[in-house]
């Protein structure tokens, strides 16, 4: 049966991916993203409706909502994509804190208020976000993404507990390296906390392709699972954090060492 999918980020990267994953499925699928011309492009080439504006904000996530209903009848999986990267040590500013905290984190928050009062066990729903490894481990280098993936992780996991009863299915995207435009400009930063971000993030382990992160995540829809891990590894050091979380942080220490920060 077909669903009716909204994918916000979905100019390019992991957002373009699950949505031409969906389509290949047979959904149809809304498109959002800030950059308009990349979307449309997007869109034209998938043959599926699309939005520009910000889904971060309440009035933009109101019109791609409206525009779902009015093109679709409605949405049956939301995927909160979009996400920002930056900000790097404790020389990150206010408006590096508040617009990862928006775009991370209250994008997920505004979209959910809105949606999850119209699924029920009768119309069920399925709200996925894209967090992050660093949700579940952390980000060197950078305070910002760490701490708001990490929210966005809890966020999802209070909606699961909250909801996951009542028709509302939820799942969270938690990779490491993905070959995005996103991950592409962390190569030409100067910041030695930026540097030290995006090198962590090579060296932690392999970089996957957008469609192997996509693919990941609908399996963990198919199969009910909350966390959708693409990297196996980080189920095995998310464990090994928990057991001892003192000595999980002596080796982050260490590996900052080694990638000279």
């Amino acid at each position: 049966m077909s669903r009716r999918c909204v994918v916000t980020g979905a100019a390019g990267g992991i957002g373009l991916a699950i949505a031409e994953a969906l389509v290949e499925r047979g959904d149809r699928v809304l498109l959002a993203d800030l950059d308009e011309q990349r979307l449309a492009e997007a869109g034209e080439r998938l043959g599926q409706p699309w939005i520009a504006g910000d889904v971060a904000a309440e009035p933009g996530i109101a019109a791609l909502i409206e525009k779902a209903d009015a093109e679709l009848g409605g949405i049956d999986l939301y995927v909160a994509n979009a996400g920002v990267f930056r900000g790097f040590g404790l020389a990150a500013d206010e408006f590096d804190w508040s617009l990862s905290w928006d775009v991370n984190v209250m994008a997920h928050v505004r979209a959910a208020r809105a949606l999850v009062p119209r699924w029920s066990v009768e119309n069920p729903g399925v709200f996925a976000v894209t967090a992050s490894a660093a949700g579940l481990l952390t980000q060197l280098g950078s305070p910002t993404y760490a701490v708001t993936k990490r929210a966005a992780v809890g966020f999802a996991e209070w909606l699961a507990a909250t909801y996951g009863d009542r028709g509302v299915q939820v799942a969270a995207l938690c990779p490491m390296g993905v070959a995005t435009p996103m991950a592409e400009a962390g190569e030409t930063v100067t910041d030695p906390e930026g540097r030290l971000a995006h090198a962590s993030v090579t060296a932690a382990g392999e970089t996957l392709t957008p469609q192997e992160a996509a693919r990941v995540l609908l399996e963990a829809i198919d199969t009910g699972r909350l966390l959708a891990l693409p990297h196996e590894s980080v189920g095995t050091m998310y464990a090994r954090k928990a057991q001892d979380t003192d000595h999980w942080v002596t080796g982050m220490q260490r590996f900052r060492t080694t990638l000279g920060g």
